[in-house]
């Protein structure tokens, strides 16, 4: 299964957020701190016309079909520079028309049915010379309908639900009517291909790998190499808007972990990037951590202070030299780095389908049990971007509409989690050995309580009695503090805590644990004190081979030193001993991705696993290869928690419905999950985000989103925790590309600025 397929960000692209740097977790960054996107833009007059961008990519398209499984970011950038988008979106992910296609676009009946008119710009012309007209549009609804399943499709929401497709009062309008209200109708026919691309099953999924019948955008492809790792974009001659600025643009295939050196050699013109590259751009040209290069233009500092602040630039210059090498500085040199939040966010996503975490009170105490602004602080550290955690699972922070719906399951509250594991039956007091008779013993203090769900199961909606205002608090903890303000939970730990033997140790922990707690830290001391200094040395020599050594190292040293804090509080802290029910721990397995471009999430779930460490439960922490993560983890459910990213979506109600549906029971017994890896959901989320696709009063639908998404909280089955960094090296002098967020690239606007 394809990762665009399913919709999720796998953690090696993180769709411009991984960085095939190890320390990306705590790296800095330079360049501009607009959220809503950095592209410099740049009037037309001010853009030279000729050259050649060239652009990395993480990989060659395979397909130039966006709408098939394994349809990659080269795909869709191709698919931007070369075919009609009706709709294109702003900074802020609002969907505007593109009067290069239409003129206009509206809904002109709602009864019986819904009609939507399409009034296409009588020049638009497909590079054969053909006319856009109601046969593409029509095309492309019966491959994408889902009827004929011959069709490879990655989706058809919203094709689905289209009655016909009709040719309107003139050659240039098309009408299309629906079976049933669709609010997201602005979502289809972006892009759209031409109707020979569509007509047969073998052209749809074989056809399109390696050519498209024809464009209709600024560009066309001219040549994909025969080892695809370059596509060729050239100017195209019959395109009726304005005039591409560039020649020609080339995606070259460059993988994460060596988009440094690329950039380095020069060659390359833009390139999503890391932030510990980008923190290394910024010492090449001076800069000392995050910068607003436009800002000094602006600026009306003293003439001493723009002298002193030119020597200081110089100085972290030749520092840079000094610790890159004078060739790599230089080159690094002629990139800036231009940054923006990414529509795309990470987030935790707990498995419901069975153990403790099928219980909704424990997967509630594990969303307070953790701190979401320090994670997201950490990760966007030095990025000079807002590090506010996530509030919403629909929308991004710089999105139009978002709201923040976490309320109390969005913040760190040690004593609700600590109360509702308590309530679930999980006790502080370690493990009591095996008894006599073989069969487990409890642990010590606990008391035998069965808890049950505050929602329903089995198909019942038990919020359905909570106000739609937001999701309900969690129960208070049993009882009030005691005399010394301790809270009840805590002075029940103090009082029944056992200490734990190796054998029950071994089914908390996944790792083996030294003789002591304090030699392991003084292992852990020494290793990380030699790796630090191998570090040092390597980036003084400027070897990648030595840097890598070096960090792996370091890796092994944090490792040691976790252990050490493990068996610390294994061995003495009663607030943070293990949990434990009917005489087993309370211990999840954390399926993280190795890989250098996943420095930042492993970072992340470790953070995670410390907090969640203080309210006694344990993570088994588990790193599996990138490249068989999701397949084998993520969409199997082999796993109780991961961290991946989903990409954001300007059609919430019907694009992010398949993430939070509730799973349906198959005809062969197999539990539906769609993209819903959480396992878990109601019948009033789902009614809410059904209600939602067919309201077409946008702030109704607003109101419906919102509903949705404080009950998607209230489940606890996902966790937003940022919106990611989206982070783009550009070669000095170009204009009106970079890291534009939400906004669509204008491909024809792209170039360099005339000296």
């Amino acid at each position: 299964m394809a990762a665009l397929a399913a919709g999720v960000l796998l953690p090696l692209p993180l769709a411009a957020c991984g960085s095939s740097d190890s320390q990306d977790a705590e790296a800095g960054n330079v360049g501009s701190a607009r959220a809503g996107g950095d592209v410099r833009a740049a009037a037309r007059q001010q853009i030279a016309s000729g050259g050649t961008l060239r652009w990395a990519v993480d990989a060659p398209p395979s397909t130039f079909n966006v709408f098939q499984p394994d349809s990659t970011e080269a795909t869709q950038r191709v698919a931007g520079a070369t075919l009609p988008s009706l709709f294109a979106l702003d900074k802020r992910g609002r969907p505007q028309a593109d009067p290069d296609f239409l003129r206009s676009a509206e809904v002109t009946d709602t009864d019986p049915r819904q009609t939507v008119v399409f009034k296409l710009n009588p020049k638009a012309r497909w590079s054969d010379g053909r006319r856009l007209g109601a046969a593409d549009f029509r095309a492309q609804w019966k491959a994408l309908r889902g009827k004929n399943h011959a069709y490879w499709t990655a989706r058809n929401a919203g094709y689905d639900r289209i009655r016909k497709i009709t040719k309107g009062d003139g050659d240039d309008e098309v009408k299309v009517v629906f079976n049933k209200p669709y609010a997201d109708w602005r979502s289809l026919f972006t892009p759209l291909y031409p109707k020979q691309a569509m007509r047969s099953p073998k052209v749809f999924n074989d056809g399109l790998r390696t050519s498209l019948p024809a464009a209709a955008g600024p560009f066309r492809v001219a040549k994909a190499g025969k080892d695809r790792s370059r596509t060729l974009l050239k100017r195209n001659p019959r395109w009726w808007g304005d005039r591409a600025k560039l020649d020609s643009i080339v995606l070259t295939a460059v993988p994460r972990d060596e988009r440094t050196a690329a950039l380095a050699k020069g060659k390359v013109d833009v390139a999503d990037i890391g932030a510990s590259t980008a923190e290394r751009i910024g010492a090449s040209n001076g800069l000392g951590g995050p910068q607003r290069p436009d800002a000094a233009e602006g600026a009306k500092n003293a003439a001493e202070a723009r002298k002193q602040e030119a020597k200081r630039r110089e100085a972290r210059k030749r520092k840079a030299r000094e610790r890159l090498g004078a060739a790599t500085a230089r080159a690094l040199g002629d990139y800036e780095v231009r940054r923006a939040l990414d529509p795309a966010y990470t987030q935790l996503t707990l498995n419901a389908s069975g153990g403790p975490l099928a219980d909704e009170r424990v997967r509630r105490a594990v969303a307070q049990a953790i701190d979401r602004d320090e994670l997201a602080e950490k990760a966007l550290a030095g990025t000079g971007l807002p590090d506010d955690p996530l509030g919403s699972h629909l929308r991004m922070a710089d999105q139009d509409g978002y709201r923040d719906n976490s309320g109390a399951f969005g913040s760190a509250d040690l004593d609700s989690a600590q109360s509702l594991l308590a309530d679930a039956g999980w006790k502080t007091g370690g493990l009591a050995g095996p008894k006599a008779d073989g069969s487990a013993g409890k642990a010590d203090g606990e008391q035998k309580k069965q808890g049950k769900a505050k929602d329903g199961k089995d198909g019942k909606d038990g919020e359905q009695d909570r106000a739609d205002g937001g999701p309900a608090e969690p129960p208070a903890a049993a009882g009030s503090p005691d005399a010394g303000g301790r809270a009840p939970h805590r002075a029940a730990a103090e009082a029944s805590v056992v200490r734990l033997t190796a054998a029950q140790i071994a089914r908390v922990v996944d790792r083996p644990l030294g003789l002591a707690a304090s030699t392991t830290a003084q292992r852990g001391a020494v290793l990380a004190q030699a790796a630090h200094s191998s570090l040092a040395s390597a980036e003084q020599a400027g070897s990648e081979r030595k840097l890598s050594r070096a960090r792996a190292a370091l890796e092994t040293a944090e490792k040691v030193q976790a252990t050490a804090r493990e068996m610390r509080l294994l061995a003495g802290d009663p607030a943070s001993a293990v949990r434990s029910k009917d005489g087993k721990p309370l211990a999840l397995r954390f399926v993280l991705p190795s890989g250098k471009g996943s420095a930042q999430l492993r970072a992340t779930g470790k953070r995670i696993a410390r907090m969640l460490n203080e309210v006694g439960i344990r993570t088994q922490i588990k790193e599996v290869p990138g490249d068989s993560y999701f397949k084998d983890h993520i969409a199997s459910g082999d796993y109780d928690l991961a961290l991946f990213s989903w990409p954001a979506t300007a059609f919430p109600a019907t694009e992010a419905r398949p993430i939070f549906a509730k799973p349906r029971a198959a005809s062969d017994g197999s539990l539906l999950v769609e993209q819903n890896y959480a396992r878990v959901g109601t019948d009033r989320i789902d009614q809410l985000f059904e209600q939602a696709a067919a309201e077409l009063d946008d702030g109704r639908r607003q109101e419906l989103m919102e509903k949705a998404d404080r009950r998607i909280w209230a489940v606890a089955g996902s966790l937003p925790l940022y919106q990611r960094p989206q982070l783009v090296a550009v070669k000095r002098g170009l204009a009106n590309v970079g890291a534009s967020g939400f906004a669509s690239p204008a491909y024809e606007d792209m170039g360099r600025r005339k000296s």
